[in-house]
């Protein structure tokens, strides 16, 4: 009897923890490729979401090929073919790009770039991709006492993403580098080879004596209904595309900190791992009823009135908003899933379900939406699927949504008829809270329920523009971008407008709209900080100079140039090109620099092909955002940047950044290269409008070119602080942790 029990967990021990390496694999695959790919196509927004399309739809077809294998194929053909794929993909090792891989340099990179993935690693993903499904049906028909409820092995499957999710950026990343992950990776690749023989073996031996014909065993298991079927697939796409919304939003309204989007794929992953547990059926009341309750909390101070809360609290309420509404949703999943000769079926409609939502929030929704306007419509997705009797839900339609209707209407008189909403701003605030807390009443009514909370999140985002003035929104493949007009108190003590450019929630720039004041450089930029500074010392001597900008902005550094000087400017979003060559919003290009050159695309990218020796002078401006472009920090870009100055050249970085120490990488770069540095962390001592702190370090090959800012009685410029904790950035190496503050 022993012998048994041991040979029973042995048996669940060896299934799970094929399980656990694959989708460890998977979650270690994704950004260990990214991370080679990335110098190669100068990281381009683009390249990430290409690849997630790549992961999401090679997933799809691995469950795919799980279903379709396990449903008309015999055992014996099955761990054939299987043999086969695994062998073949194991000649695809050890991973790696392929050899002399270039991108074209001439038209787009896309088709390239899945091509690159489909060599490389293809192979090896699709097998990885198939192993939950494909080890769990196995699992089913090998006799074991839990084969008739397999689905706890997806618990193992997470718990291997989830704790390869969590590794990656805190132990992998920081401690090897790119070249040992290949290597490493290859050998866990074949680790798992071994162990998908064995499960391999296990259910040849369990199931092949007993029928030829697996559909033999399952006679009596009735048919899956469209119904049930679409269920599935909006209960799973739901929480995909409220992940991906999130993401994003957190990254455009709250705070592009560097490797938050691990904290709502985590808390994605957990949701999976708690539902397909076996307590969970007993609390998924619980659940359901702490959604209603927390939703308040969520929809008064996260979108009514955010201005109450710190950004980290703010960012607490929407993970655990989005992690009640991914239990409820996956727990509702759970709660239907089918025998287990349907098994493979329910796991490709959630992986169908999870390409969907990638593609929505990737290619729709940027495409219809001017902002994140996906988030708030998931939501009550999300509540829409909140458990129901579903003869029920349809019931008297017209009914349930005459709240959300009369609310909406109410909505729409005020604005048609009250002149100035933001006078009323405390008012129509109040009475919004006030309205959610009476939604409560429809919480047994998910139609109801949802659609009014929609229009009550819906009519605050609204207020909340209008309080804020926004003259123009446009969202690109790069985020969202705004330009605003607020009030500032000049000299004089009198008020002035201005105009202020936002990606997302981070300043971009600004502009004061008096005629005295069109040509004057602001925020970071201002004339009596850092790059006043360096421009005016250098002012003997620039009438000449060659000057390129990496970053844009609204183009106030245009107006530090000289009629005799040529300037280039590198940016990545055409959108932001339109929005500063505008006049009705900015006018530093036009009143300063007309002629000066714009050059669209990745910076990296383009320096390349700009000639060695061209610029005296370098700016690079693309940190000022949180989220920052690790390939333009490398070693290899330090390089690239030297190679396009003159002897005499200098190098200006723009720093400023609310999380990270972005001088600690620079300055280990100086110290190897023996170059020349300096920093300057303004902080402004009058009260001059829009002149901000900001932080500047600039380097130069010998410490005599930097001599009059060093000597400037304009600022302090100290020489750049020495750190011997972290190792030197690389494009095969970085580590975000390291740096945060």
């Amino acid at each position: 009897m022993r012998f048994l029990t041991h040979h029973r967990f042995t048996l669940i021990l060896l299934f799970a923890c094929t399980l656990f390496v694959s989708a460890s694999l998977v979650f270690v695959l994704q950004p260990l490729f990214g991370k080679l790919l990335l110098p190669l196509l100068g990281g381009s927004p683009a390249v990430w979401n290409t690849c997630m399309v790549f992961y999401q739809s090679i997933l799809f077809l691995g469950y795919l090929y799980a279903h379709t294998s396990s449903l008309r194929l015999t055992p014996v053909r099955q761990i054939q073919l299987h043999s086969v794929l695994v062998l073949l993909s194991i000649l695809t090792l050890p991973l790696a790009l392929p050899e002399n891989s270039a991108p074209p340099t001439d038209s787009n990179p896309t088709l390239w770039l899945l091509w690159t993935l489909l060599s490389s690693i293809g192979l090896p993903f699709f097998v990885v991709s198939s192993t939950a499904p494909l080890m769990q049906k196995w699992f089913a028909q090998v006799g074991h006492s839990a084969s008739q409820d397999p689905y706890f092995l997806y618990t193992a499957s997470n718990l291997g993403s989830l704790l390869a999710l969590l590794s990656y950026p805190l132990l992998i990343e920081p401690a090897i580098n790119l070249d040992a992950q290949q290597l490493s990776w290859s050998i866990a690749y074949g680790v798992l080879a071994i162990l998908l023989s064995l499960c391999g073996g296990v259910f040849l031996t369990k199931v092949a004596k007993k029928s030829d014909n697996l559909t033999e065993q399952f006679v009596n298991v009735p048919a899956l209904s469209v119904f049930t079927q679409l269920h599935w697939l909006v209960l799973a796409f739901v929480p995909s595309s409220l992940l991906l919304g999130l993401t994003n939003f957190i990254s455009t309204d709250i705070a592009s900190v560097p490797l938050l989007w691990i904290v709502p794929l985590t808390v994605y992953l957990l949701s999976f791992i708690i539902v397909f547990a076996k307590f969970y059926d007993r609390i998924h009341g619980l659940v359901v009823a702490a959604q209603t309750i927390f939703l308040v909390i969520f929809i008064i101070y996260a979108f009514i009135n955010p201005a109450e809360l710190p950004y980290w609290m703010y960012l607490i309420l929407h993970v655990v908003a989005f992690f009640l509404a991914a239990l409820v949703c996956h727990g509702e999943l759970a709660k239907r899933r089918p025998p287990t000769y349907h098994l493979t079926r329910f796991y490709l409609l959630m992986s169908l379900a999870g390409m969907l939502g990638g593609m929505f929030n990737t290619f729709v929704a940027p495409f219809i939406f001017n902002d994140i306007y996906e988030y708030p419509l998931m939501i009550m997705a999300a509540l829409l699927l909140r458990p129901d009797p579903l003869h029920s839900f349809f019931k008297r339609v017209g009914i349930q949504l005459l709240p959300a209707l009369a609310l909406l209407c109410l909505g729409v008189l005020i604005h048609s008829t009250v002149t100035n909403l933001v006078t009323y701003f405390d008012e129509l605030a109040l009475s919004l809270m006030g309205l959610t807390l009476l939604g409560l009443v429809l919480r047994k009514r998910p139609l109801s329920f949802a659609t009014t909370y929609g229009v009550i999140i819906f009519l605050a985002l609204g207020l909340h523009n209008l309080s804020s003035q926004v003259l123009y929104q446009e969202r690109s493949f790069f985020g969202v971008l705004s330009m605003r007009s607020s009030t500032l108190i000049n000299e004089q003590q009198q008020s002035e407008q201005y105009h202020e450019l936002f990606h997302g929630t981070t300043k971009h720039g600004a502009e004061r709209l008096s005629a005295q004041h069109l040509k004057t450089p602001l925020t970071y930029y201002s004339q009596p900080g850092p790059m006043g500074q360096l421009f005016s010392e250098y002012a003997n001597q620039n009438a000449n100079w060659t000057v390129g900008v990496v970053g844009l902005g609204a183009g106030a550094l245009a107006c530090y140039a000289k009629p005799t000087q040529h300037w280039v400017f590198y940016e990545i979003d055409p959108l932001v090109v339109s929005v500063a060559n505008n006049t009705n919003y900015f006018n530093y290009l036009d009143q300063c620099a007309k002629d000066a050159k714009m050059v669209i695309g990745d910076a990296r990218l383009s320096l390349t092909h700009e000639p060695e020796g061209l610029y005296d002078l370098l700016v690079m401006d693309a940190f000022s955002s949180d989220a920052v472009p690790t390939h333009l920090l490398t070693e290899e870009a330090l390089n690239l940047y030297f190679k396009k100055l003159k002897p005499t050249g200098i190098l200006a970085f723009h720093i400023t950044n609310r999380h990270l120490l972005l001088k600690k990488v620079l300055s280990i770069h100086a110290e190897k290269a023996h170059f020349a540095a300096l920093i300057q962390e303004f902080i402004p001592n009058n009260n001059s409008p829009l002149v901000v702190a900001t932080d500047w370090l600039v380097m130069a090959r010998t410490a005599e070119q930097l001599a009059p800012l060093k000597n400037s009685q304009l600022g302090q410029w100290n020489k750049l602080p020495l750190y011997f904790d972290m190792q030197p950035w690389t494009d095969h190496y970085s580590n975000i942790v390291s740096i945060w503050k």
